[in-house]
């Protein structure tokens, strides 16, 4: 089993975070606190900004204006936080080389690295493949290593931009295991989803965005059964929303 760093960079708050490119407002004064522990899904429409929002709190981008706080610090520290695409870039190596890798990046001492990848290949399920090359492998295989890989470092957020989408429900099902094997192990898992059954299953909060705001921020069982913003309502009920 695997042991992750204690959460002591909390809460992560975003407080009015707005972002515009071209003149059109990307993220409108959006304001998020988490706390370590589970699961939260940010869900909403197309070009709602849950992406971006995963992206500005792993640091890629910045934000026009409002700000991003780690408890009393301007960022986290290294490793903190790890960021997983929708389609993740693999190295041109074996799954075990893959994982490698990202242990001497994440600064694990050489003798600790064969245990600790053998503890990452077995929360990915990923111990037959080992010697597989990377390349080779099915598009749930591909994502597991990836999600196997984030770990490395032990991070105390794991930011998952869509995990499962365009993957079979047998692929989908080996994703939600391990974000809730990951979960259950203390990360803090921060996860955008198209898939409302997919939150229903793994979160414990939804975040609902629209047009680059926050029109919904609740308990999953009330969020998503009991939605007060009309936003959500109309979202959840399969309408458009533009």
């Amino acid at each position: 089993m695997l042991e992750f760093a204690q959460p002591d960079l909390w809460p992560l708050t975003l407080e009015r975070v707005s972002l515009a490119r071209g003149g059109r407002a990307l993220l409108d004064a959006v304001s998020l606190t988490l706390t370590p522990g589970g699961v939260t899904a940010l869900i909403g429409p197309n070009g709602a900004g849950k992406s971006l929002t995963l992206r500005l709190i792993a640091g890629l981008i910045a934000p026009d204006a409002g700000s991003v706080r780690w408890g009393a610090r301007a960022a986290p520290a290294k490793g903190a936080v790890a960021l997983v695409f929708q389609r993740p870039v693999l190295l041109r190596r074996s799954v075990a080389a893959n994982l490698d890798h990202a242990l001497s990046v994440a600064g694990v001492a050489r003798r600790m690295r064969p245990a600790r990848r053998a503890a990452l290949l077995a929360l990915g399920g990923l111990e037959t493949l080992a010697d597989r090359p990377a390349r080779a492998l099915s598009g749930g295989e591909a994502q597991r290593l990836a999600l196997a890989r984030a770990l490395a470092a032990q991070p105390r957020l794991l930011l998952l931009d869509e995990p499962a989408a365009s993957l079979d429900p047998a692929a989908t099902a080996a994703i939600e295991a391990l974000i809730a094997r990951v979960a259950a192990q203390g990360t803090t898992v921060l996860l955008v989803s198209h898939d409302v059954g997919q939150a229903r299953r793994l979160a414990g909060r939804v975040v609902f965005l629209h047009a680059g705001r926050v029109v919904e921020d609740a308990p999953a069982d009330r969020a998503l059964n009991h939605p007060q913003s009309p936003e959500a309502r109309a979202y959840l009920a399969g309408r458009l929303l533009f």
